[in-house]
């Protein structure tokens, strides 16, 4: 969002011509404590997991970057699948508030 309205003002002030920014892009954490799938998970939490994930989505549904780790004990494609999907929701509506704030990007 800052580096979109950054460039706006650039834009504002004749030095670009347009937008260079051509989607949205957001990031966020997925872990398993206790057992769970959590969400953005707090420092308190992450401390704790079993599995840590960061994921980063772009708003076209293309992976920027995967990196998990099995903290305690590997982990299956299933649990994999599940943080992918609870990411999924999270980047969703990460990218959802950014077009609150910046409208179209084009």
């Amino acid at each position: 969002v800052a580096l979109v309205l950054a460039l706006r003002k650039l834009m504002g002030k004749g030095t670009l011509s347009r937008l260079p920014v051509t989607g949205h892009v957001a990031a966020i954490s997925v872990g398993i404590v206790e057992n769970t799938g959590l969400l953005d998970l707090a420092y308190d939490e992450d401390s704790r997991a079993e599995v840590d994930m960061n994921v980063i989505k772009t708003s076209d549904g293309r992976y920027v970057e995967i990196q998990g780790t099995a903290e305690t004990v590997p982990f299956g494609r299933d649990r994999l699948n599940e943080l992918l999907d609870l990411a999924d929701v999270g980047i969703a509506s990460l990218i959802d508030q950014q077009r609150q704030v910046l409208g179209g990007l084009v």
